[in-house]
């Protein structure tokens, strides 16, 4: 014969049996995630993932593959922001015979605060031009904006 407390207790050994099974899951789920989804380098989006992640990366030479020769044009002393709190989102595409529009979210991230992490966010724009058949970067926003020494990189 069972009494009322050897009920509640397998009913609490089975929601907390239910909720770790749940953490678990997430846990897994979160470090099995990995790296986002390489995107095609012959597409306007892929050239952008790719050149943001070069930028990122402090990697100027492999940035520059991904620019129009006119596209250091206008560029003055200002150097991009850091980047390493740096996270770019593809948020739309508009791609038409010979250019295409990239819109990204920039998510800067800030030392914890008093009520934990900071994020700033907003949008910038990708303009690229089809240049011999390859897509290539004629603007960035300025926060991935590299000057490139031609003559280095080429």
């Amino acid at each position: 014969m069972l009494t009322t407390t050897g009920t509640k207790d397998r009913t609490l050994i089975v929601i907390l049996s239910i909720i770790a099974a749940l953490v678990l899951v997430s846990l897994v789920v979160v470090f099995t995630r990995g790296a986002p989804e390489t995107l095609d380098p012959s597409t306007p989006e892929g050239v952008v993932q790719a050149y943001s992640a070069a930028v990122i990366d402090g990697d100027e030479a492999a940035a520059a593959a991904f620019l129009t020769t006119d596209a250091s044009v206008g560029c003055g002393p200002v150097e991009h922001g850091p980047t390493n709190n740096l996270r770019v989102v593809l948020v739309s595409t508009t791609v038409r015979p010979t250019s295409a529009d990239v819109v990204v979210s920039l998510v800067t991230s800030y030392d914890d605060g008093p009520f934990g992490a900071s994020e700033y966010e907003f949008e910038g724009n990708f303009d690229l031009v089809r240049v011999d058949g390859a897509w290539l970067i004629a603007t960035a926003p300025w926060e991935l904006s590299i000057c490139p020494n031609r003559s280095i990189t080429k």
